[in-house]
């Protein structure tokens, strides 16, 4: 980070897979790059990769304690973040509940963006054009928020937990928008495609063979999954544009639902009361 004029890209769920491959593509620009991830090795492999000045951060996302700790120790690093990247995620076969018992679905793919980004707030007014690119899914598009049973307490299934988690995303999106309308901050959610990625080697060994052959047979190079993450975060033309939803680099229509307004204010309060804001 020798030039402290090059835009500050943090991207979370950076040591493989579409985060990785966002983060090597933006290296290429003038973008000084912070990786964040829970594997401090796989950090430091990734940092080499992207490439000299690259700083990483390691933090559990899934884990409030870890993502307000990260946050504490980001804001003390730089002195601004002029692109703030959501994308790290995961698939959970079974349920299972984090350390601060939370299902984790819930905790790092919507909690883990939500937390996370409005610690960031403070450094992302400092960049006089900030942008927040949460990674969702077309996984949303059958997907409702079941506010009875977030957590899937009640009645789990893995795809479904998913759908909402994406769901979310996208909602918390659109309302973080609306309430940052008029200031620096741009904020657009995504859909990166089906990627051949390390996306479900999370799981057992029966679920991480299925969902291999799914990516193998239907899966997209991770040079394209990665497009849309780096024309959010790099197009001159996006420059304040916000509140929108893409799709191979283009704004698409998400599901209805998800432009439901009292949902999505509804979802921000109840996503605050259990991260604690």
């Amino acid at each position: 980070m020798a030039d402290s004029d090059a835009p500050i890209c943090v991207v979370t769920g950076a040591t493989a897979g579409i985060g990785l491959e966002t983060a090597r593509r933006l290296a290429r620009t003038r973008m000084a790059l912070v990786l964040v991830g829970r594997n401090a090795a796989k950090l430091e492999s990734a940092a080499r990769e992207v490439g000299v000045g690259t700083r990483t951060f390691v933090a559990d996302l899934s884990m409030q304690s870890d993502v307000r700790r990260v946050a504490q120790a980001l804001n003390a690093a730089l002195p601004r973040i002029d692109v703030l990247i959501n994308n790290a995620g995961a698939l959970f076969v079974r349920r299972e509940e984090t350390g601060e018992g939370i299902e984790r679905t819930w905790a790092l793919n919507h909690l883990g963006y939500f937390l996370l980004t409005n610690l960031m707030l403070g450094a992302l007014r400092q960049s006089r054009s900030a942008r927040v690119v949460n990674v969702a899914s077309q996984a949303h598009r059958k997907a409702t928020i079941d506010f009875d049973d977030l957590e899937g307490k009640h009645s789990y299934n893995a795809w479904r937990a998913y759908g909402q988690s994406k769901l979310a995303n996208i909602m918390f999106t659109y309302e973080l928008a609306r309430r940052l309308k008029g200031s620096s901050i741009s904020v657009n959610a995504l859909h990166p495609g089906f990627v051949n990625s390390d996306f479900g080697d999370n799981n057992g060994f029966l679920a991480r063979q299925v969902i291999r052959i799914a990516k193998r047979f239907g899966g997209i190079p991770l040079a394209q999954g990665a497009e849309t993450s780096v024309h959010l975060a790099s197009a001159v033309e996006l420059a304040g544009q916000s509140g929108a939803y893409y799709d191979q680099a283009q704004a698409v229509r998400s599901s209805q639902v998800s432009y439901d307004e009292a949902a999505q204010r509804r979802l921000w309060d109840v996503s605050a009361a259990q991260v604690g804001l």
